[in-house]
């Protein structure tokens, strides 16, 4: 089982995802609006946020998807069975992709970039920009493998181990 501890920062880091997600949101809503509308406080102040519609989308979803499966990767620890060095891989897999596919998306939609491809492929934006994000999802990408291998592992595990208890 996934110690408190390890638990209580992943949902912690969960919930900071989340909170990204948020602020992603709200820079989202003011690039649809072309400005900031928040009647009756503050109404039609223009703003100019770059990037475009899907990459802001994307933003704001990256913060929400990772924060959840950060806040059920905690919550569910105590059905994941793994020794103690599994159990670090595990925590620091999730958190490297939670944080590390939800960082570069948000600055993609800040920068006009996508970080797919080294060299920028197809899409417009800086290239050394789009290299570094890039190159910023290679730990994202290789952290979610594995941890949904540890996860599937370790919740085979503490079936197995529940089941030979009964």
């Amino acid at each position: 089982m996934l110690t408190d501890n390890r638990r209580a920062l992943l949902v912690f880091n969960g919930i900071g995802l989340i909170a990204s997600a948020i602020l992603s949101g709200w820079f989202y809503f003011f690039f649809l609006l072309g400005a900031i509308d928040l009647w009756p406080f503050v109404t039609d102040v223009a703003v100019d946020i770059s990037g475009d519609r899907r990459a802001w989308n994307m933003a704001h979803l990256e913060g929400i998807t990772n924060g959840t499966m950060l806040i059920a990767i905690g919550a569910a620890g105590s059905y994941i069975r793994l020794g103690e060095r599994a159990q670090k891989w595990l925590f620091w897999s999730a958190l490297a992709f939670g944080w590390l596919f939800t960082l570069p998306a948000i600055a993609n939609a800040m920068f006009g970039t996508r970080g797919l491809e080294f060299g920028g492929g197809p899409f417009a934006g800086d290239v050394t920009t789009n290299n570094i994000i890039f190159l910023a999802g290679w730990p994202a990408m290789v952290g979610v493998h594995i941890a949904i291998v540890l996860l599937l592992w370790g919740a085979w595990r503490h079936r197995k181990h529940a089941k030979d208890q009964s």
